[in-house]
């Protein structure tokens, strides 16, 4: 690990500022991935701000009967908490199918959704990796690529991005609060916040230098049953080959409303648009979810070792969509 400078934020303002104004700087909090990334020198900050005291730790009821959670509340004590259980289960669930509970004692809200891919070939600083070193080339395009993307990738990158919360976070219509170095806030749809590689796939987010997410906002709840399914290669402490987060609401036999998201599967966590389309009006039967299935994966294309995800993915969307319809 490289030499490094220190400093503890006071407020989300002063943080804000001290990345900006520092060449190579970066926010620290729970640092579960950022640490690792400093260790084999892909990550190489020169100055580490730290954000974890800073009073972004609490979930608050907002006025229209959603949820407001600070970036600093712990993974851990947001699957826990009885209204995320209760109104929003496909994040509790999602929470609790990620990484194991100790990291889920120190990752925060604000850095699970800013970690970085696990493709091998970015970990590998003897590899080509345009996300690590652009311009460099894509080693995963030929090499081994069994975790890669299928859908959103470019021929610059077929990364994935590893976070199972964004996944039910988009599938819940989530907002991004954030404050910039100059104290300027906004709020960014959770499906706008990461960005697809095309040629520039070291820029991951729209986040602008030195801008800092403050808190997620959750809408009221959506109506229907919530399900979050994981497919990996072992029960614990394994980054998703596929999952699906859906929330489907059934009234009288049809689909009256239906959210369907994927991990896995793309550089950014997946909105299946088509497949909700496909969903809504009709009967809940397995010949629609199938449909919508393949809705979800058009235009998915496979690298070699990645194949099998194509149709991994139709059948974990079948399942999860089938399970929360309660068929």
């Amino acid at each position: 690990m490289r030499l490094f400078t220190y400093e503890r934020a006071s407020d989300a303002w002063q943080a804000a500022s001290a990345v900006a104004v520092q060449p190579e700087a970066k926010f620290i909090s729970g640092g579960t991935n950022l640490l690792d990334l400093m260790k084999l020198e892909i990550e190489r900050p020169a100055h580490l701000v730290d954000i974890s005291r800073l009073a972004l730790d609490r979930i608050e009821e907002t006025p229209d009967g959603g949820l407001r959670i600070g970036a600093q509340v712990r993974n851990s004590d947001l699957a826990a908490d009885p209204r995320v259980r209760s109104r929003y289960s496909v994040l509790s669930q999602a929470l609790l199918a990620g990484a194991s509970g100790q990291i889920r004692n120190k990752a925060s809200t604000g850095g699970n959704l800013l970690q970085r891919t696990r493709c091998l070939h970015f970990y590998d600083r003897n590899m080509p990796c345009n996300k690590r070193n652009p311009g460099s080339g894509c080693a995963a395009l030929e090499g081994f690529n069994r975790m890669n993307a299928v859908l959103g990738a470019s021929e610059a990158c077929i990364a994935v991005h590893p976070s199972d919360m964004a996944v039910a976070l988009v599938a819940l219509d989530a907002t991004v609060e954030t404050v910039s170095p100059a104290g300027a806030t906004r709020t960014i749809p959770i499906s706008d916040l990461h960005r697809l590689p095309g040629s520039t796939p070291h820029i991951e987010t729209e986040l602008a230098l030195g801008e800092m997410i403050t808190a997620v906002t959750l809408p009221p709840p959506l109506p229907g049953r919530q399900i979050y399914r994981k497919v990996r290669d072992r029960a614990s402490y394994a980054f998703a080959l596929v999952s699906v987060a859906a929330v489907v609401d059934v009234s009288g036999g049809h689909v009256r409303s239906a959210r369907v998201a994927m991990g896995g599967v793309a550089p950014k966590p997946w909105r299946a648009v088509e497949a909700e389309r496909g969903l809504v009006g009709k009967e809940a039967s397995d010949r629609t979810f199938v449909a919508a299935a393949e809705a979800a994966l058009q235009g998915a294309v496979g690298r070699g070792d990645n194949d099998f995800k194509i149709p991994l993915a139709k059948r974990t969307v079948r399942h999860a969509l089938a399970t929360a319809a309660e068929m």
